[in-house]
Formats: C-alpha cells, structure tokens, sequence
C-alpha cells in the first residue's frame, strides 16, 4: 500500500491559514442563539479559535475573578481552553477529527462556557473541519481474484474499496487501474456516498494462455493535496463454472429494536445456482471491506444464509447498520455475488436521564434573598424522541426550585428565605424523568449547607437569677454562674459576659462583683457584710462576636445571709470611765421589787439577734433574778439584817446565733435604809484589768453616743431659753418648789422628737425643787417637760423628764404604776425583733436613751 505526500508541520500551518483566509473570521450567531466557530484539526497547541471575550460582551479584565471556564464532563478531554488575560479561545491539546467524531459526520464539539459573580451560562460549539491528513488504505495489500474463462464481456467484479478516514472531498474520491488488456475500472457510489471499485471484463479470457493477470489498483482522496493509496489484484483464470449465484432481491431493509437478544434472526437471505453439484452449492459471508463493528454485531450462517444477532445493539452508537454480504458456489471458478442489506435500529428507552452538576454556589446564606442561583444543572438523555425529552422537579417540602435556563440546563433556586437555626443544610432530591414508556427516572441528591448570619440575640438560661451569699465570704470566691446560649454558630455564637456599668451603695458595681468573660463565673471581690449591705442587683450582659454584635441583659440578685457575727452590745447600763455601774436599793424593798433593766442590743438579724440575759454572778443568788427575756433585774425576797449592803451582780447577755456570742456587764447595788433626795455619789469601785478594757467598738459607740446626746440637748435648751426668755421664767439660780412648776405657756418641746427616744426617765426620789417649763394645764401622754435642778451650776447638764412632783418608792403610792408604764416602754426597747437591725432613725435615740438623766451624776436609764 503506498502513501501520498507527507504533511510537516510547515504544510499545517499553511493550511490553517489558507482556510482562515478564505472563510475569514468565525462570526458569532445573534443574541439568543449559541455561538459557533470553526477550527481545523490537528492545529498545534495555543493555536486562535476566537475571541469569545469580543463575541460575548465580556470585561477581559475581570474574567479571572469571575471564574470565566469551559464546563465540561467529567473525564472527558480539554481540547479546547481560554485565555482568561485576553479572552481568546485556543487549541489546548491536538484535535484528530478522526477520533473525537464517527466518520461522515459533522464533527463538532459543544462547549458550556460558565462565569461566575453573578452566575451566567452561554453555550458555543465549534466544528472541527477535517484536514487531508490520511491516505486511502486498502484492506488488503493483494486481491486475489478467480475468474473463469468462460466469463463473459462485461462480466463485472467487486472489489473491496478502499479506507479513508478523512470525510468530504478528502475521503476517496476515485480509482484508477494500471493499463491492462483485459479489465476496466468503473467507480460505483453507494447511498452513504461511499465508492468502491469493480473490474469489468473487456475481452474474453484464455486461461491456455494466460493463466494470471497482475494490476494495480489506486485509490484517489479529493484533498489539496492529493493522497493515494495502492493495491495489488491477482487475477487467476479459472476453468469454467459459467453460472454464480444471484440473490431473489439485490438489497434487503429491516428494522430491529436495539434491545433484541443476541441470537435474534435479523434477515433470511437467498441466493440461487442454476449449476449442480458444488457448482450449485452456495455458501455465504460477509464481504471482505465489512468494518470491523459489523462483524462484531451480527452474524452470517454460511449454509443457511440467515443474518443473526451476535453482540448488543445501542441506538445512541449508530441506529444504522449496513451489511454486505456475498455469496460464492462451492465450484471451481466461483464468483461471489454481493447483496446489501440495511438494518434500521428502533430506539427504545433503555438510558435513564444523567443528571450534572456543572456549578454550586461556594456560599449560601440564610439571609439570601428569594431567587439567588444556587447551582447549575444539567440533564442529558442519550435516547431520541420521546425517549430523550426529560422534565426535571425537586423534591417537596424544600426552599428551592428548579427554572429552566437552556435545553436541558436548569438553575436551583431559592424561593423563601432560609433559616439555618431551624435548618442548618438541605438535601435536596433532584428527579429527572424522560417521556418514554415506561418512563425512566434518575434522582440526585444535592446537598446545600445554610451559612450562618448573626440574626439571633443571646438568651440567658433563666429570666433572673437570685444569689444568696453568706457574709465574710472570702474575696474571690465564686458565688454564682450564669449561662445564656446563641443559637447561632461559629463565631456568632461566640458569647462574653461582661457587668454592666452601675453603683452599689455609692461605689462601683465592679468593686463588688467580677464575671469571666468566657465562663460566666461571677467572684465577689470583697468581703460582704449582711449589717452594712443586705441585698443588691447588678446587670449582666451577654454578647457576641457577630457582625454586628447582638446582646442580651438578665438581672442577678445577690442577697447576703446573715452570720452570727456581732456580740451583743450592753447600751444601758454603760460603766463611767473603768468603774462598776452603781445603783440605791431601799432596804424595805420587796419580793419583785424592780431595780433595773439591763438594755442591749445585736446588730444581727434573726436569731442572731434574739437575745437572754441571765444572772452570771452574784454576791447572794437568792437576793436578785434577771428576767430572760427582758432583761428587768427584781428582787427575789425581802432584805434580811444580815444581807450584805453592797450586793455586786454580773449580768451576762447572750445572742441566739451558733455559735453563741455574749457580752456581760457589772453592777453594785447599795442597800440603803432610806432613799436620799439627792443621790450621793458612791465611790466609784475600779474595775479590774480585764474587765476596764472595752473593745474599740464599744469606745466607738460611747463617743457617737454622747456626741449626739451633747447636741441635741443643747439644742433643746437653746430653744428653751429663747422662747422663755420674755416670760422670765428661767433665771440663773432660781427653781421651782416641789410640788409646783412654774412654766413657760407656749414652750412645749416638739413631742415627735421626744417620742422617738422612748425615754423613761423620771426625777428621783429625794430631788430638790427644779425649775421645769410646762404648758398650762400639763400635756397629753408623751409630753416632756424641760426641768433644771439645782446642780446646774456644776458642769453636768440635766436631760428631759416627765415633769412631776418628787417621789420616791416609800411615800408616793402610784410609784409602782408609773413604774409599770416606764418599764412597758423599756421592754419595747430591750428586745429586739427577730429582723432586728438598728435603722439610723433609731439609733440616736438609742444613744440619748443611755445618757439622759434628770438627777444626779451615776445614774442610768432604769426606774426608781
């Protein structure tokens, strides 16, 4: 087989150009159509296809970062590529026409060129013009013929054609046949346009004296330049067997599923020979230029002559097959005789639609609004007809749906708006369903995560907390933990938790309280003192890391409990700088003679703060009892001759806290035969070491006391002596006869003030005549009168009493009922309630309670 000239590369590039010269530029087809360029094959790599930047109204510059690419399946070759500089689609790899497209077809490729930002889909296709780069081959290097003698003038003889790849005016376009004595060359075109030679006999053969013919067949392509290639035909010349076979028809037509089973009887042929014996026994098979598919497909019984099926059929390969078949005697000198015969494929729905993803979205958040393109997809059926229109659905009960852009291309969509909090991802089933019966149907499952937007506000875990603490708690300690969640992800629900700004008792909410940002453990950063501060709120704010942030508030009530950490404190009676408090008896006291009330108080709450008073020590227990509650001191029996006459008590005061907490006081009780008017000052007894030495605390609480005390009875004198003055009432030196008051009309003390102090003080027995200020007529109950004793010439001042005429326990008989009311009065300030905590109303009126008298120096706050 000879070849014709060799193509170099030089002779490809002259082509190429000469092809773009005569068809000049590929022109784009108009809006709404696809484009279509021309390319020829075999072009060396980065050879110009076109400038699908120009063509398409593109912005070269921004093709890189809009991902401007040619879509193609997967495994399928890059044949093609652009350049995303300039635009400019090139040959990206060599095209061999022959083997990307069938033979006799149209060879062109579909390109799905996709640009992101926003997302958009064109469609190209570029033909692939064939080149005249193969040679016409034969299928055989020799022919070897059997021709009778006998055969007569014009008797014709197929031969196998030649081979060309190539298609159009580069596939075979003719035959030649060397010069020859005996045979001509006719060229014969089939219905595929296809040719092949046969030799025709011209004069009558004589085997005697020529026994072989030699010639050379040369077939011809149409191409520029021109390509050829070469066979040898040895003609043998036979002995006569002057009759061959000749079919009933010369081609035969069915039609075949492509779905029948191997085995299946596609033709029954027939062919008759007048001859007998061998001469007349016929055999068939394929003819000797029957591609090698054919082959493959079906076939043929040499005996019966039928066309069976022997491998499967697919219409979406080749729905046409054509087969030629020869029949040939079994006698010497036989000729074969040709029949065609054309097996039309019927196309059933065998191929289920194949559904692509060509491009997916990178991000999809839930704020997307309605219609943002997730992905791109695309739907091929290889079946025709019916068979290959598909329809395309998603799945119920999703956001999204499905718009068809071009054939069989579909845009998902969204059509709501999408909440990752309630669903974080979709699986959306994608159906593809072609028209055929029975219909096929293909589904995917397309999987779109939702991104997170920070669209949600930190909620704490309870709507308020409420905290208790104990006091002295240690500084730094934890005291709590609050949590809230976001139902966000990622940094979104990213929380921190901070206190927000504010005051506790006039200093800075975070001397109090510290929160860590990440935990939410809350740590107090001082001491609390349940005395000082019972109870506050503070504000803790959650926020988080979204863009831009969202935050949330919760109110944490922190209340402190109360420890049994305050001893109880004596108010009343309060030894005078180290000594023993001192007080008269009258010896002709009797059994539950009252002497005193014992006064203190606890600064803690509840039973903390319940107080009991008891008799510690004594110089003769059955002489005094302390009552428990109140702390009154009686007598338990009548003075005897041989009672000592100093009688020295310790009254211990104990709280109710565990554990307990007591504080005791020392008292001296002169027993005297009369009671004197004026109280004569009993030397003061030194208290031992122990005992003279007092906490800070109580220094502190006797200094407050008698600063208020000092103040607030000058004032009251002040205003005395201003609005007595006109009346002449009050002179230095002057006083008031006992059982008279000369009084001041119009200069009655404020009785709110007074009533505050729940004093009950009273003149003692033995006084000397006072100078008192009183209304006329006296006053209601809880009216005070101002009195000045004779002593006011010493540097002690005299405090408010109740204005009556001196009495003392022997002689006045309503002694022990005003007695009774002043010790009902003391009892209301001797017990403390369970909550009890001294409000700052109260507690100067505790302190003038301890330090008013209306007598002389050494008395306390008890009754006569």
């Amino acid at each position: 087989m000879g070849a014709g000239a060799g193509s170099g590369q030089g002779q490809l590039f002259l082509r190429s150009l000469l092809f773009l010269l005569l068809a000049g530029p590929p022109a784009p087809c108009p809006a709404g159509g696809q484009l279509h360029y021309s390319v020829l094959e075999e072009l060396e790599h980065g050879a110009f296809v076109a400038n699908l930047g120009e063509d398409l109204g593109l912005d070269v510059s921004t093709l890189s970062a809009r991902r401007f690419r040619i879509v193609s399946q997967a495994g399928a070759r890059q044949h093609l590529e652009v350049n995303l500089e300039n635009g400019i689609l090139f040959v990206n790899e060599r095209i061999d026409r022959e083997e990307v497209c069938e033979a006799g077809r149209t060879c062109l490729l579909h390109l799905q060129l996709l640009i992101e930002n926003p997302l958009e889909l064109y469609r190209a296709e570029v033909e692939v013009l064939d080149i005249n780069d193969h040679a016409p081959t034969f299928p055989w290097q020799e022919y070897v013929l059997e021709v009778a003698e006998s055969a007569v003038l014009g008797a014709r003889f197929p031969l196998e054609s030649a081979q060309d790849p190539d298609v159009g005016t580069n596939s075979v376009h003719t035959y030649r046949l060397s010069s020859n004595g005996f045979f001509s060359l006719e060229v014969q075109t089939r219905s595929d346009s296809s040719k092949f030679a046969e030799l025709v006999l011209e004069r009558t053969l004589d085997r005697e004296q020529q026994r072989t013919h030699r010639l050379l067949l040369t077939a011809l392509d149409g191409g520029v330049p021109e390509r050829s290639g070469t066979a040898h035909i040895l003609i043998t010349v036979l002995d006569a067997n002057d009759n061959v076979p000749a079919f009933d028809q010369p081609s035969y037509s069915v039609s075949l599923p492509e779905d029948a089973p191997a085995g299946t009887l596609v033709v029954q042929l027939n062919a008759t020979d007048p001859d007998e014996g061998p001469n007349g026994e016929i055999e068939y098979s394929f003819s000797g230029h029957a591609p090698s598919l054919v082959r493959e497909l079906f076939h043929v019984d040499p005996r019966s002559g039928q066309v069976l099926l022997k491998g499967p059929l697919d219409y979406e390969r080749a729905n046409l097959h054509e087969l030629y078949v020869q029949a040939k005697d079994r006698g010497p000198s036989a000729v074969a005789v040709h029949c065609r015969v054309l097996v039309h494929l019927l196309d059933v729905n065998d191929n289920a639609p194949e559904v692509t993803l060509t491009s997916v979205s990178t991000l999809v958040l839930e704020d997307a609004p309605p219609g943002t393109v997730i992905a791109v997809i695309s739907v091929l059926d290889r079946d025709s007809g019916d068979n290959g229109r598909v329809s395309c659905e998603v799945g119920p009960d999703v956001p999204f749906e499905l718009r068809s852009s071009f054939s069989n291309y579909y845009t998902l969509v969204t059509t709501q708006a999408l909440d990752r909090e309630v669903v974080p991802e979709y699986n959306v089933s994608i159906t593809a369903r072609d028209m055929g019966s029975p219909a096929l149907l293909t589904r995917s499952t397309l999987t779109v995560p939702v991104s997170d937007v920070n669209d949600n506000a930190p909620r704490f875990l309870q709507p308020s907390y409420s905290v208790y603490v104990m006091e002295n708690n240690a500084p730094g300690a934890s005291i709590c933990s609050v949590s809230a969640l976001d139902p966000d992800c990622q940094q979104n629900a990213y929380l921190s938790y901070s206190i927000a700004d504010g005051h506790i008792h006039g200093m800075p909410v975070g001397t109090y309280v510290s929160i860590n940002s990440d935990s939410g453990h809350m740590y107090a950063l001082r001491s609390l003192d349940y005395e000082q501060i019972r109870s506050f709120q503070i504000q803790v704010q959650a926020q988080d890391a979204g863009f831009p942030p969202l935050s949330a508030n919760v109110t944490v009530h922190i209340f402190v409990l109360d420890q049994n950490d305050n001893a109880p404190v004596i108010v009343s009676p309060m030894p005078r700088n180290g000594s023993v408090a001192t007080e008269l008896v009258p010896r002709s006291a009797g059994p539950g003679y009252l002497v005193g009330t014992v006064l203190a108080v606890d600064a803690d709450a509840g039973l903390n703060s319940r107080l009991s008073y008891q008799l510690l020590q004594a110089t003769d227990f059955t002489l005094f009892s302390v009552a428990p509650d109140t702390g009154e001191l009686r007598t338990l029996r009548s003075f005897l001759e041989q009672d000592a006459t100093r009688q020295r008590l310790v009254v211990q005061v104990r709280d109710g806290g565990q554990p307990a907490l007591s504080a005791s006081v020392s008292l001296l009780l002169s027993v005297v035969e009369t009671m004197p008017q004026t109280l004569s000052d009993f030397s003061e007894f030194s208290l031992p070491p122990e005992a003279s030495s007092s906490s800070p605390l109580t220094l502190y609480l006797l200094v407050s006391l008698g600063s208020i005390s000092f103040t607030f009875l000058l004032a009251i004198l002040i205003l005395t002596a201003i609005r007595c003055r006109r009346e002449r009432c009050f002179r230095r030196g002057d006083g008031c006869s006992p059982p008279r008051c000369h009084c001041c009309p119009g200069s009655r003390p404020s009785s709110d003030g007074l009533k505050t102090s729940n004093l009950t003080v009273q003149p003692p027995a033995g006084t000397t005549a006072a100078t008192c200020l009183d209304g006329p007529g006296g006053g209601p109950p809880g009216y005070y009168k101002v009195c000045l004793g004779p002593e006011s010439a010493q540097s002690d001042f005299m405090f408010l009493k109740p204005c009556s005429p001196p009495w003392n326990n022997k002689k006045d008989p309503r002694k022990q009922s005003q007695l009774g009311q002043h010790l009902q009065v003391s009892k209301q300030i001797n017990q403390p309630n369970t909550d009890w905590l001294p409000p700052s109303t109260q507690r100067p009126a505790l302190k003038r309670y301890q330090t008013w008298h209306c007598g002389n120096r050494g008395r306390w706050g008890w009754g006569d």
